[in-house]
């Protein structure tokens, strides 16, 4: 008897298929599902509850449990604590990681090995969508999200001032539709922000200008060359050009104080992930309606859009994997089931909630993930996230290195924030404390 002969109709057979980790009697093992996620995943819970609920006798002994960890590097370290303390029992399931995390914890053999499930079916996903979830040639998690960086604009703003949104599709012109708003309302607005903590590198840097600008940190021997770096000298020039010009307005990312100073029309634009999205429909009433997206500017020298974000579903090893298949199939009825998405899509715009365009193609075909938007004045953010994905940068190189990395370029760079050191100063300060501290990287 399948383990989950009740899943859904249009189920392959290579997604969920087999029923590995099921009893002889088709019924999963007594015991609890344990899941582990930054960010708001208890939006998510009731999703995974109600697929475990549609598989019947299958699954009537599985708990499943959601745990928010303040950080995918928290996560990381835990897992690790746990597998070298023997604690098996209190190791997730899953834990949802970014390349720099998963590369960690495959590397370290924490990760179940998903190349032989996902291959089969890779023709159905996003190309590429899988990439950073590669290790030594072999797959360590199943995409979750894959979403493109954007630009977010408030269309009202450059309508008062008479700015064309159209010039910001390459960074030049960003800067100068910076420029035109400061001038036009005597120092109000500002194009955008910067934050004195680790969120400017995170966002503006590794995450969105950096890849732009084919930046590196190290070579392809692992040699750290972030000093020297033509790339990072463009990348992260540019950003120090619109602080220094006084276009970016200091606050507190992901804090009251910015969603207040955009509603009160201060903050103009942000370059950032689609991600963002979440968080302007939940916290801005004055200006909603007012919002637009598009691309993310590119660099005209280097001709590429903003770089993808990819979170991946990762399976942990945990002895005895007696969920895995189980896992398999709630991951693969996450990413194709349309009907299942779309009701919980629309349940989540109802609350405000988080969520991504599926990695379907086949899913993504649906004109559901066309539709307009009234936050959005009538655009559709679905299509908008969709779009943002052509033309884009590659990711930066990534190594068992770069959480280290990440720290120390980040602490730069939030001195140079704070005006402690100019951006000469805290790129070559990067240089020299990756090499006294790393030294090489492994790639």
């Amino acid at each position: 008897m399948l383990a989950l002969i009740c899943l859904v109709a249009f189920m392959p057979v290579f997604a969920g298929g087999s029923s590995d980790n099921a009893g002889a009697d088709g019924v999963y093992p007594e015991g609890q599902l344990l899941i582990w996620s930054t960010g708001q995943p208890q939006f998510r819970a009731p999703f995974y509850q109600e697929f475990l609920d549609r598989q019947g006798e299958a699954t009537a002994n599985v708990t499943l449990h959601v745990e928010t960890i303040p950080t995918m590097a928290d996560g990381q370290q835990r897992v690790i604590m746990y597998s070298m303390a023997g604690d098996q029992e209190s190791l997730p399931d899953v834990i949802m990681l970014d390349t720099v995390g998963l590369i960690e914890l495959a590397k370290a053999g924490l990760l179940l090995d998903q190349t032989d499930y996902y291959e089969p079916q890779a023709d159905l996903y996003l190309d590429g969508s899988i990439d950073d979830a590669i290790v030594d040639g072999k797959i360590y998690g199943l995409q979750d999200s894959v979403r493109p960086q954007l630009l977010f604009y408030n269309a009202e703003i450059f309508e008062k001032y008479d700015v064309d949104p159209a010039m910001m599709s390459t960074f030049d012109g960003y800067l100068e539709a910076g420029r035109l708003l400061k001038e036009r309302s005597n120092g109000e607005v500002f194009l955008s922000w910067i934050d004195t903590t680790n969120y400017t590198w995170r966002y503006w840097g590794r995450r969105g200008l950096m890849p732009q600008a084919n930046a590196r940190i190290w070579d392809e021997n692992g040699n750290v060359v972030i000093g020297s770096d033509e790339g990072t000298k463009l990348a992260l020039g540019f950003l120090d050009q619109l602080n220094s010009e006084g276009l970016l307005y200091r606050t507190s990312m992901m804090q009251p104080p910015i969603y207040e100073a955009t509603d009160a029309g201060k903050i103009a634009t942000f370059y950032i992930g689609a991600f963002w999205d979440e968080f302007l429909r939940k916290n801005l009433t004055e200006t909603a309606g007012d919002w637009r997206v598009m691309n993310a500017p590119v660099f005209e020298e280097i001709g590429v859009g903003g770089a993808p974000v990819s979170q991946y579903f990762c399976l942990v090893d945990t002895g005895t994997n007696e969920y895995e298949t189980l896992i398999q199939d709630m991951w693969y009825d996450w990413q194709n089931n349309n009907e299942a998405i779309q009701a919980r899509v629309n349940k989540l715009v109802e609350q405000n909630g988080p969520y991504a365009n599926p990695v379907s193609k086949e899913v993504l075909a649906d004109p559901f993930w066309q539709a307009p938007e009234p936050f959005y004045g009538g655009q559709s953010f679905r299509k908008a996230e969709s779009d943002g994905l052509n033309n884009a940068a590659k990711n930066m190189v990534v190594t068992p290195q770069d959480a280290q990395a990440d720290i120390i370029i980040s602490a730069e760079i939030e001195k140079y924030v704070a005006g402690e050191q100019t951006m000469d100063q805290a790129i070559a300060n990067m240089d020299s404390q990756l090499k006294l501290m790393i030294g090489q990287a492994e790639v």
